[in-house]
């Protein structure tokens, strides 16, 4: 995103001011645009565009390479996005370089760009889930035991930010239903809680003197919302691994729903009968409600949510676009809130 003299988005509107510290974000947005206008020129990158998927793959000068040989096999053989039931969007793509360069990961850093800079020694193997609560198969998977039963999907989702700004990014992964069958939730099981890896050796935000997140980083989804069709598990993003300041190696995307709700570099997911604290929502329950839905008429204390920028912002538009109800996914999942006051419920 091009910061210009009269921003469509101000800086202190990007991040909450509780976890607003200072001005750099101003050089991680200048990088942002300036990798966004490269990437035309890049093959793979320009075709970025609509429909173009599995064959807009990460350029090999970018994409990491495997955490472990077997995680190769499983990237052989990606079903390409079904084009029905909401699984994909002819939108065009955001360029591979933004959504690898410009991340809210506050484990590695407040600004948009400390992800990039601050996970290069992340290391994602050996890596692990623990699968705790009101289930019938308790314990500590593998993640080569986590993924073995799947086969891996492309699907092309609208990602949208609660501060404003949207991507559309072709994720690769398996469904979060199919995962929960296997591990066969009891009766009280009515919620699904994720929590993200805590590490401060390895994730500098986690050490932060200044920090106000009560770590680790925390989500939750109604069961309902977990078995929905639409809930991914991604370990991918543009036909590769993800990198890790894209949740690598396994994290949840739900994309009718703010981008905070999608929690990345998942290690344990936890079934639970009463609803869980969710990260965001302890921090600020003035501002994050529990659902996170993407909703243009609930405003943010501080922003309207009824537009968005759809990056990369370019000197010659600003990529302004109306905000649509669920973020364009109310055929899938307006049925899960039927009754439901969604402003009370934000």
């Amino acid at each position: 995103m091009l910061i210009k003299s009269k921003p469509d988005i101000l800086p202190s509107e990007i991040t909450p001011e509780s976890v607003f510290h200072d001005r750099r974000r101003f050089l991680a947005s200048s990088l942002s645009a300036a990798f966004g206008v490269a990437a035309a020129g890049l093959p793979g990158l320009s075709g970025a565009a609509a429909g173009d998927g599995l064959r807009a793959r990460a350029p090999e000068d970018l994409a990491r390479s495997a955490p472990a040989q077997w995680w190769n096999a499983k990237f052989e053989n990606i079903s390409p996005a079904a084009h029905e039931g909401g699984f994909y969007t002819a939108e065009a793509l955001t360029p591979y370089r933004d959504v690898i360069s410009y991340n809210n990961f506050y484990e590695f850093g407040m600004d948009k760009g400390d992800p990039i800079a601050n996970s290069k020694q992340f290391k994602v193997d050996p890596w692990s889930v623990s699968i705790e609560g009101e289930v019938e198969k308790p314990g500590v998977y593998t993640l080569e035991d986590i993924l073995k039963p799947h086969d891996l999907e492309e699907r092309i989702y609208r990602l949208r930010c609660v501060e404003r700004w949207s991507m559309v990014i072709p994720w690769v992964g398996f469904s979060l239903a199919d995962l929960i069958k296997r591990f066969q939730p009891t009766s009280k099981a009515k919620y699904v809680e994720f929590l993200t890896l805590f590490d401060p050796s390895s994730m500098a935000g986690q050490r932060a003197r200044f920090t106000t997140i009560d770590w680790p980083y925390r989500e939750a989804l109604r069961m309902d919302e977990a078995m929905n069709p639409l809930t991914l598990l991604a370990v991918g993003v543009y036909g590769n691994f993800l990198p890790p300041q894209n949740g690598a190696p396994i994290r949840l995307v739900v994309p009718w729903k703010y981008g905070f709700k999608s929690i990345k570099s998942i290690v344990k997911i936890r079934f639970r009968e009463q609803e869980p604290a969710t990260s965001w929502n302890m921090l600020a329950p003035q501002e994050y409600g529990f659902y996170a839905n993407v909703n243009p008429d609930v405003h943010h204390p501080r922003w309207r949510q009824d537009m968005e920028t759809r990056l990369p912002q370019t000197l010659l538009s600003s990529s302004r676009i109306p905000t649509q109800l669920f973020n364009g996914y109310a055929e899938q999942v307006a049925s899960l809130y039927k009754g439901m006051d969604l402003t009370k419920n934000y």
